[in-house]
């Protein structure tokens, strides 16, 4: 799938003629036009910085359920809260539709580990 996306967008053609920093020719904006690709490059330079945020809160996400789930199970609970995971599922899929509950699967995953 992932190779569907690259493909898609380009990234895996053979490098033509033309820099790497957005000039005529750049395989990595898919235009020859040169404000069209300072454009594309501005933008994927927040792309890139919203990438970075994106990372740091889903890591910083599951340290906080991994302690959740320790903390609880030291008290001696359960392993898991089903209401809870069902509540942030459908908290995904209510903002983001069916790619949210896929979303939120990844993300209780990543906190609590495979069942």
């Amino acid at each position: 799938m992932m190779a569907d996306v690259a493909e898609q967008s380009g990234s895996l053609a053979r490098p033509e003629a033309g820099g790497t920093d957005g000039s005529p020719g750049d395989t990595r904006t898919g235009t020859t036009e040169p404000m069209a690709a300072a454009r594309i490059a501005e933008i994927r330079k927040r792309i890139d910085e919203i990438d970075g945020a994106l990372i740091d809160l889903w890591q910083e996400r599951a340290r906080l359920s991994q302690e959740v789930g320790a903390t609880r199970m030291a008290s001696g609970g359960t392993r898991l809260v089903l209401s809870r995971e069902q509540e942030i599922l459908e908290r995904f899929r209510s903002a983001l539709g069916a790619d949210g509950t896929q979303v939120a699967l990844l993300l209780l995953r990543a906190g609590r580990g495979p069942l």
